[in-house]
């Protein structure tokens, strides 16, 4: 009869280890529980389990720590990581380190033995050195989140295609960027696109670049966004929009590895990995002909799907500190804090904008709340709750005067610019939020013309 697997728990909570030694024995396991780094390393001199599950955070050390003790003692055992206070930066670090896999505290038994189940059959790990990762970017304590983090942190040591699906606003390009960030090719550069507000007329050179005299108009030979991105990863963002003739060409592109300028008779290199996203559902636009399956699975190598932030409201007092405070180190202004019962009412919204109308809120909160604490009625009208007789409360042109009488009263100058910046900020991001980035129909429905919609981004971006 085979002998149960040994299970190591190292954890200094005894609650958590009599937790996981009452499930794993429940399970037919042998167990061992260990409070410090230094118990696991003694007992490596006399025994070796079959997994090892371990907090990160411990007295004595860092309980990653042990997988460089087991690769010194070439002790084939997989790790399996915990901790309470997961991030991007520390799950892409464990899985760099070479664990197992990562798990979030508070943790789902079934899920803790599931794991377990897989790693007992796992012959052997390979540790790879750990690399400094790059700035967090990522924010979220939910556990749709932290399931994110896990899948960017699986994902570091290859370059292969990922599909990133979600409503307009979750952020699709901050999780590209923690990919490239994360991955092989962080080195290289970082290009992204939004296939959706280039004319179509105009997107095959922008991808592929062109040479002199190829179109009129072409001047000057072009590099496209293909070059650009060499040694490094394109994001194309929108992909559901693409035109057919040009995801044929894409397709060619990433089965082949190599494309032509538009009007060029030199074969380049596709030396890219290529990160898409769309908003839309790519199985129905395939059912109607308008995307094509080949190309949808060259892309769809692993897909992330992004939650809508009603379905993390956990995650919006965390996101609006770290928006406001970036609001008001970004125009110089006094920080604000949300007041718990505006936590409470912005966690009641439904948000059909997302991450994005929440960071835009916030950028207006920094310039429009009167005081240092925001309270609800500092909220725009469309957020406010109704109070009894069905009216909402402080109008948006109240709390504009209301502001700007504190920020005379505080001795704040220049007002009128960092308003009008502000304001303008705010509408075009509303309006391209509305139109899904396409800046043609956006200018239409503001009323200006797409270049000053284009300048005008550009200025901000600039600032």
């Amino acid at each position: 009869m085979t002998e149960p697997a040994l299970i190591w728990v190292v954890d200094d909570d005894e609650a958590i280890r009599f937790v996981l030694d009452r499930a794993l024995s429940r399970a037919g396991y042998l167990t061992e529980c260990f409070a410090t780094v230094s118990d696991v390393v003694a007992a490596l001199d006399s025994s070796q389990p079959s997994v090892i599950i371990t907090d990160i955070r411990l007295p004595d050390a860092d309980g990653l720590s042990v997988l460089a003790v087991l690769e010194e003692r070439k002790a084939e055992v997989p790790v399996i990581a915990m901790t309470a206070f997961s991030d991007l930066d520390q799950a892409v670090t464990a899985f760099q380190t070479g664990v197992f896999d990562y798990l979030s505290k508070p943790f789902d038994l079934d899920k803790v033995l599931a794991v377990v189940a897989r790693a007992s059959a796992v012959p052997s790990v390979v540790p790879l050195a750990s690399e400094t990762s790059a700035p967090n970017q990522l924010i979220g304590d939910s556990m749709a989140m932290q399931e994110v983090f896990r899948t960017i942190g699986r994902l570091s040591r290859s370059s292969i295609s990922v599909l990133l699906t979600g409503e307009t606003g979750t952020g699709k390009e901050v999780v590209a960027r923690a990919l490239h960030q994360h991955s092989p090719r962080s080195k290289g550069p970082f290009v992204a696109i939004n296939t959706a507000a280039i004319p179509t007329e105009l997107l095959e050179s922008e991808l592929f670049g062109h040479e002199k005299g190829s179109f009129t108009g072409a001047h000057t030979r072009r590099a496209g966004r293909f070059e650009e991105a060499a040694g490094g990863t394109l994001f194309l963002d929108e992909i559901g929009d693409m035109p057919l003739p040009l995801q044929t060409r894409l397709l060619r592109v990433l089965a082949e590895g190599d494309y032509y300028r538009v009007g060029g008779r030199d074969l380049l290199r596709a030396d890219v990995r290529v990160l898409t996203a769309t908003h839309q559902d790519l199985q129905k636009k395939i059912a109607k002909g308008s995307f094509r399956e080949d190309l949808y699975h060259r892309l769809n190598v692993i897909t992330i799907e992004l939650p809508p932030l009603r379905e993390r409201s956990e995650d919006i007092a965390v996101l609006a500190r770290h928006f406001l405070r970036e609001a008001a180190k970004e125009m110089g202004l006094e920080e604000k804090h949300l007041m718990p019962e505006t936590i409470r009412a912005l966690q009641q919204k439904s948000w059909p904008g997302n991450v994005r109308q929440l960071q835009n809120l916030c950028q207006q909160l920094c310039v429009m709340a009167p005081g240092e604490q925001v309270l609800p009625v500092d909220l725009p009208a469309g957020l406010r709750d109704k109070d009894a007789s069905g009216e909402s409360g402080e109008s948006w042109s109240e709390a504009l005067r209301n502001w700007t009488r504190a920020a005379l009263f505080s001795g704040q100058t220049d007002l009128m610019s960092t308003v009008r910046g502000e304001f303008e900020k705010i509408v075009l991001d509303a309006a391209l939020e509305h139109t899904g980035g396409k800046r043609v129909e956006a200018a239409r429905l503001l009323g200006v013309g797409r270049n000053t919609l284009t300048r005008k981004l550009n200025e901000f971006e600039e600032n």
